[in-house]
């Protein structure tokens, strides 16, 4: 079964991928050619990793004029989060629940 949120796993996997995202979410609207500045690899290295990026939606680019824009798009990690945060939220809520009601009614007992 495909899961959407693979290509986004499959694409933070990567260090390089995620300094990528670093930077775009420092810098919104760098072109490629700023991008590559901050790496030893080589421009088609890191456009290759942007494809990565761009597959999984974790990054938008805009052409203007010869210069192609970059923004980081963070719904995809909003989505992640939301999958696993909400899930073990509830689990964890209600355990604590259970605990508090736990050591309430044995406090009681010992007064």
């Amino acid at each position: 079964m495909y899961d959407p949120l693979d290509k986004v796993f499959h694409a933070l996997a990567s260090i390089v991928r995620r300094e990528i995202l670093d930077i775009l979410c420092e810098r919104q609207g760098s072109s490629v050619s700023e991008v590559c500045s901050y790496f030893e690899i080589s421009r088609i290295a890191v456009m290759k990793h942007l494809d990565i990026l761009e597959g999984a939606n974790l990054v938008t680019s805009q052409k203007e004029g010869r210069v192609r824009k970059l923004y980081f798009n963070t719904v995809p990690i909003q989505m992640i989060y939301d999958r696993w945060t909400d899930k073990y939220a509830k689990f964890w809520s209600s355990k604590l629940v259970d605990l508090k009601s736990k050591l309430e009614s044995k406090t009681k007992a010992n007064l």
